[in-house]
């Protein structure tokens, strides 16, 4: 059973028909909206400041969520749109999301950053904290740059297509 634990009065809140598989771990203010899937070894830790997940969003297997403590010079909170996927192994610490995007494996998103609607990170990029992404790009590199824009082709095919496979893949576990 996944680890869902209350932190300084702050209990998650996960939002109807999310699967929450049985070795994440979501602790203190965390609110995930419907129809989500929160992966094998996530960890999405709201224990010094807030996240939020929007609807049919996807944690992937070892992403780590997290943000930086409200008394900090630079304090930040974690909020992801709706329809995003967060690869394998990604990191988001304290940035900002926005709907119909797509983190690739490995990516690091940092601080008070802003990744723009329809994103497409690259696998093992770095998105440096306080950077604003300009929507619908393309982003690689260490640090990330805009390689591309995305096509309304790719977005289809690419990022609106993962979102919609990923909760046909939870609706694998709910049956078990």
């Amino acid at each position: 059973m996944a680890l869902i634990k209350t932190v300084r009065g702050y209990t998650p809140e996960i939002g109807e028909n999310t699967f929450v598989a049985d070795n994440a771990t979501i602790v203190g203010n965390v609110k995930i909206g419907r129809d989500c899937g929160i992966w094998f070894g996530s960890v999405i830790r709201g224990d010094v400041n807030a996240i939020t997940i929007g609807d049919r969003t996807n944690i992937q297997d070892g992403a780590v969520i997290h943000t930086l403590y409200d008394g900090s010079p630079s304090p930040s909170q974690t909020h992801i749109g709706n329809d995003v996927s967060v690869g394998h192994n990604a990191i988001i610490h304290g940035a900002t999301i926005e709907d119909s995007c797509l983190i690739g494996m490995g990516a690091t998103v940092l601080d008070n950053a802003v990744v723009g609607k329809g994103c497409i990170i690259a696998a093992n990029a770095l998105i440096l904290s306080r950077s604003i992404l300009e929507p619908y790009g393309v982003y690689a590199g260490v640090p990330a740059k805009r390689v591309k824009d995305i096509t309304p082709e790719q977005q289809k095919n690419i990022v609106e297509r993962t979102a919609r496979d990923y909760m046909l893949y939870a609706s694998w576990f709910k049956e078990e």
